[in-house]
């Protein structure tokens, strides 16, 4: 399993734990965090799954794309990430985020 530290829009923390091999997003959602839209079902085309990660953990790197969408955010930081593209593996814990504002 995989630690997991959410902040959600109202500032509340959540810790849970999640399984490897989902993505971020969906183990977000799974937990009734419904911050996240997630309009595009997790195909990295629509940035509504925006979250910053604040945790030291290396992440793979980020594709064109979601580059892209991100950039089309007014609310991109250097943390930024789409969760639909965070897929989670043993030893990334604990992976901290918080839940970007909506745009």
């Amino acid at each position: 399993m995989v630690d997991l530290i959410v902040i959600d829009r109202a500032g509340c923390e959540h810790n849970f734990k999640a399984t490897p091999g989902k993505s971020l997003m969906e183990s977000i959602r799974d937990q009734g965090i419904y911050d996240i839209k997630a309009l595009c079902g997790g195909s990295c085309s629509c940035a509504t799954c925006h979250v910053y990660v604040d945790s030291d953990t290396p992440l793979a790197v980020m594709s064109e794309d979601e580059n892209d969408l991100l950039d089309g955010t007014s609310e991109r930081q250097a943390n930024s990430r789409l969760s639909c593209q965070i897929t989670l593996i043993r030893g990334m814990d604990p992976l901290h985020v918080v839940i970007a504002p909506e745009d």
